[in-house]
């Protein structure tokens, strides 16, 4: 399921290259056909991101919330003026990338035929953007996404929001952190990678509880988050590693390899970047978690 840095890059992308255009929408698919409708002409005012869900705003006053899952995914193309990446979300297919298309056409002769179930298309002067498989997608109010935001906890993306309300959720009861990480009612765009990764960087043992955390472990949890989110949005890509902890100590940013980016996620049985333990793997909250049971040990 994309993370919350994945729901960042796709709002700055509509932002970019669909902020203050009319557009057309339609549903190829059908399932959509009603909210297509209703901002259908629209103008984009607006794109936001909160956690996982994402919030294109319209000069209508109406929402379109789409929340990906784990099957969901827009692909973007237009002509040279739309500068934007050719996908973000999962999964992935094959010759879809997070950067810019660099082959865009000089003369745009509008979007090609839908390909497999687009749930939504949305179509500017200079571009078009598909939407297929996600798990929620709809037409609402303001007040309705306020009221969605609202349920949900602090999001480490968002510049404005102070660690405090982190810190007192996260120790509000003896839940395990490895599972108060996983709900956005706790903290808001952290899935299984940021949890597994943030969990071991700051050598915390999945199953303390909440409170054993204290005010300190909480703080350097959530800055930490911050940190990692963050240049997941630079990078269009989870990086944890530091190079120094790489076995080659080659690569930054985005040209680091895959096998070299994450300490313990899908790391199991294999060595320990710091230590040398077999990385561990249990399931906790019906996922998949990963920990160093030496460099996390209880």
């Amino acid at each position: 399921m994309p993370e919350g840095h994945s729901i960042h890059r796709l709002a700055r992308q509509f932002t970019s290259v669909f902020a203050g255009e009319a557009l057309r929408a339609s549903s190829p698919q059908g399932r959509f056909a009603e909210g297509a409708e209703r901002i259908d002409g629209a103008v984009l005012t607006r794109a936001r991101a909160h956690g996982k869900q994402l919030f294109l705003e319209f000069d209508n006053d109406l929402v379109m919330r789409v929340h990906l899952g784990l099957y969901g995914a827009w692909s973007f193309g237009g002509d040279s003026r739309f500068r934007g990446a050719s996908s973000i979300g999962a999964p992935r297919r094959v010759g879809e990338r997070e950067t810019a298309d660099d082959d865009a056409p000089a003369v745009y002769a509008g979007p090609p035929l839908p390909v497999g179930a687009v749930r939504v298309r949305l179509v500017s002067a200079h571009g078009w953007a598909d939407l297929r498989g996600p798990t929620a997608c709809e037409v609402i109010t303001g007040a309705e996404r306020d009221a969605i935001i609202a349920r949900l906890g602090p999001d480490p993306l968002d510049p404005d929001t102070p660690p405090a309300e982190f810190i007192a959720r996260v120790q509000r009861t003896r839940t395990a952190v490895g599972l108060s990480l996983m709900n956005q009612a706790v903290i808001a765009g952290v899935g299984n990678v940021y949890r597994a990764e943030v969990l071991f960087r700051r050598r915390v043992h999945p199953w303390l509880p909440g409170p054993a955390l204290g005010d300190a472990g909480a703080l350097a949890l959530w800055e930490d988050l911050v940190l990692l989110m963050n240049e997941g949005v630079r990078a269009g890509r989870i990086i944890t590693t530091t190079p120094n902890h790489r076995s080659s100590g080659a690569g930054n940013g985005s040209a680091v390899p895959a096998e070299e980016a994450h300490y313990v996620y899908k790391r199991t049985g294999q060595e320990c970047r710091i230590c040398g333990t077999s990385v561990a793997m249990a399931e906790m909250g019906a996922r998949k978690l990963y920990w160093c049971p030496y460099c996390q040990a209880a």
